[in-house]
């Protein structure tokens, strides 16, 4: 038996979630506060013997933030199982319990935690003339969270996800509707007290490894003492016998060595002498605590680990993070392997960042490890490694979405050779783009490169700082990876950046040129190619809102030069060419307004040193006065999407921050023009008012032709 879904309604950061599991390793990623640990705790809330029954009981903290009253509104955790066990027993557990039986044999089963206002308030409600907002508000400012009540239902069939049906389940508050059914069917049946699922799955809970050396220390925490209670069990007692004789023997000597005896005659005697016999103790001893009993004396015992190969044994607190950190998980793995045996009819293991101070050879080889048969596994994670090694199709992405919190599934509605160009493309830094906010995707070095620098420099702010990650797919097979932003997959945006290769030479050579001819038919060919790439990615982007192309028309070399930026071209001549006479003609080349000649020129210093060292060397001569090439702006500005005026504010702070450096932009310009900033970050002007005094009083300022695109 298997988990094959989660649903979450109005809980934490989820409004609406739909999670889906499949057998053996499940892989859960997002950003921080994308709700990676809510979603375990969920899942915890049902499943986990550890977790206090008391916790069960929700509070307002609990409620989704985006709901304008919690009060009225449930929270609904619903857990599917899939593949329940025929085994007869198993079949009558779920038939009083959580089963989804119509005949025969269960195959799927639902358990469900339902919060919700209790049935007096439900009933109340239920008696509201509808459209009656007066009563309604009357009702809902009344309510406390003492007025609601916890209950665990099963054989439930239903979307909780699906609006309308939470609107029959609860009622609709915008019409003041309220359903008459106390416990509408929909909602499964109730769960027994004397069933428990946690009682029946082996289920182990391995935390985000934050302070290993303070977990060591406390008892109730200690991964080691939980390992060896769980042995004290069934340690026979004939063998813990000449044990518990020997400490008993090991106290009684220490008790009775001399000066024991002569500090315990003198501590009675000071306290007689200065409190007298009627406030003196009846009797006082000194002896060891050392405890004869199985469960004390485990209390007392301590890992002790070689981590240097010097022979040399420490304590938890000795070792480096990722040292402890191992330990623990391994000792949680341990505990883990001893509740399997007990036979339970399903087994889950919930790991949450198990990357934390491991090394990345580690937690690759971890993830590969733990495939335990007949366990489920479910990891969240942060780690590109381990990301790297997930399977896709078990993958869960937990993202933002217009400050939402959305869980998407990577491989939904592809095929199975399309998730297998995805699955061998995801290498560690690829992966990346399963954890970003947004993507640009381009083909080669030279993008990768100068496009962070290009943004940075003429910016202010970075990729990071716009929540965008930049991928190189190292080739022009964008459609393998672009399938996955898409409504059904992942729902973040991804620009596409690549180039036209338009060619830059006569299509009607000179015929008895035989390298003219052959330079033709090669730059004919890319261009041939560079149309049927633009048609198959303009078809791909159809109707899907997530993705769009943006073409440079010849190459990112020549576009570059093209869009002004010859004076940075030049400014390199001196690193990648020795010859005054090609330097001097190369100048001649760039600086002139002739596609072919500038064009072929910068190709040629690209492919000399090779397209990404000249990257690097370009990348030196990048500064606030380059020209970011219209196809890149507009790629940036609709990965980032709708752009914020803070994002506004700090780039045109960098732009007059280095106008102010140059004494052409005039003092007088740019302090009217912080005046006019100061302003829109106060409300007073919209962004179309900032970009137009911008525009009014620096018109030659490049930030100007990008705000225009936006």
């Amino acid at each position: 038996m298997h988990i094959s879904k989660l649903q979450l309604v109005n809980y934490r950061n989820f409004e609406k979630a739909n999670v889906i599991f499949n057998k053996g390793i499940n892989t859960i990623i997002g950003e921080n506060g994308s709700g990676k640990t809510n979603l375990f705790r969920a899942i915890r809330l049902l499943l986990d013997d550890n977790m206090l029954r008391s916790a069960l009981r929700l509070e307002e903290k609990d409620f989704n933030r985006g709901l304008v009253n919690w009060r009225g509104q449930w929270i609904i955790i619903s857990l599917e199982f899939d593949e329940v066990s025929q085994d007869e027993a198993i079949q009558s557990l779920f038939l009083h319990g959580t089963g989804n039986i119509d005949d025969g044999a269960i195959g799927k089963a639902t358990y469900n935690l339902i919060f919700r206002p209790k049935a007096v308030v439900r009933n109340r409600l239920f008696q509201l003339e509808e459209g009656d907002q007066e009563g309604l508000a009357v009702i809902l400012k009344s309510l406390t969270i003492d007025d609601y009540e916890s209950v665990l239902t099963g054989k439930s069939s239903v979307d909780f996800t699906n609006p309308d049906v939470y609107t029959t389940l609860v009622g609709d508050f915008e019409k003041v509707r309220f359903v008459k059914e106390l416990d509408p069917p929909e909602l499964g049946g109730r769960i027994p007290g004397i069933f428990s699922i946690t009682k029946e799955v082996s289920f182990t809970f391995v935390q985000a490894l934050r302070d290993v050396v303070a977990d060591f220390q406390n008892n109730r925490t200690n991964p080691l003492l939980t390992l060896l209670k769980s042995k004290s069990g069934v340690i026979n007692p004939a063998e813990f016998g000449p044990i518990t004789a020997k400490v008993k023997d090991l106290n009684t000597a220490i008790e009775n060595l001399s000066d024991v005896k002569e500090i315990r005659t003198d501590i009675r005697k000071t306290i007689n002498d200065a409190a007298g016999d009627a406030y003196s103790p009846s009797s006082l001893s000194i002896r060891s605590d050392l405890s004869d009993e199985a469960d004390r004396l485990f209390q007392s015992l301590k890992l002790f680990v070689g981590e240097s190969g010097e022979g040399y044994e420490g304590g938890i607190h000795e070792l480096s993070l990722g040292g402890a950190n191992l330990i623990y998980l391994t000792l949680k793995l341990l505990e883990f392997k001893y509740q399997k045996v007990k036979q339970s009819f399903a087994n889950f293991l919930l790991i949450e960042e198990p990357e934390a101070h491991i090394h990345t050879h580690i937690q690759k080889t971890l993830f590969d490890k733990l495939n335990y048969s007949d366990t489920q596994v479910i990891y969240s994670t942060h780690s590109t490694h381990i990301s790297e090694v997930s399977n896709v199709e078990n993958v869960n992405i937990l993202g933002r979405v217009e400050g939402r919190c959305e869980i998407f599934q990577p491989a939904t509605g592809l095929k199975s050779e399309e998730i297998g160009n995805i699955q061998r493309y995801l290498d560690a830094v690829r992966s990346n783009l399963l954890f970003a906010k947004s993507v640009i995707l381009v083909e080669g070095d030279a993008e990768e490169i100068l496009i962070p620098i290009l943004v940075k420099k003429v910016l202010g702010v970075s990729l990071d700082e716009l929540g965008i990650s930049l991928i190189n797919i190292r080739s022009t097979g964008f459609e393998n990876v672009a399938v996955l932003f898409h409504d059904r997959r992942i729902r973040k945006r991804c620009s596409i950046i690549t180039d036209l290769d338009t060619a830059l030479v006569a299509s009607n050579p000179d015929q008895n040129d035989a390298k003219a001819i052959e330079r033709a038919k090669k730059v004919l060919n890319a261009q041939a190619i560079g149309l049927t790439r633009k048609n198959k990615l303009t078809e791909l982007g159809k109707g899907n809102a997530w993705i769009e192309t943006f073409f440079a028309p010849h190459t990112f070399e020549v576009d570059f030069v093209g869009a002004g930026n010859a004076p940075k071209v030049v400014a390199i001549l001196n690193e990648i060419y020795k010859d005054a006479p090609i330097i001097a003609a190369s100048k001649v080349e760039l600086e002139s307004h002739d596609i072919v000649a500038f064009g072929q020129r910068v190709l040629t210093m690209a492919n000399n040193v090779g397209k990404g060292w000249f990257a690097i060397l370009l990348g030196k001569a990048i500064d606030h006065r380059t020209i970011i090439p219209g196809y890149i702006s507009k790629a940036i500005f609709f990965a980032h999407g709708a752009i914020s005026p803070a994002v506004v504010f700090n780039i045109l702070t960098y732009r007059l921050s280095e106008l102010a450096k140059d004494p052409t932009s005039g003092a007088v310009a740019v302090a009217k023009m912080k005046t006019k900033l100061d302003a829109f970050r106060e409300g007073q002007l919209d962004f179309i008012g900032i970009r137009q005094e911008m525009l009014e009083t620096f018109p030659a300022d490049e930030i100007n032709n990008i705000f225009a695109g936006l």
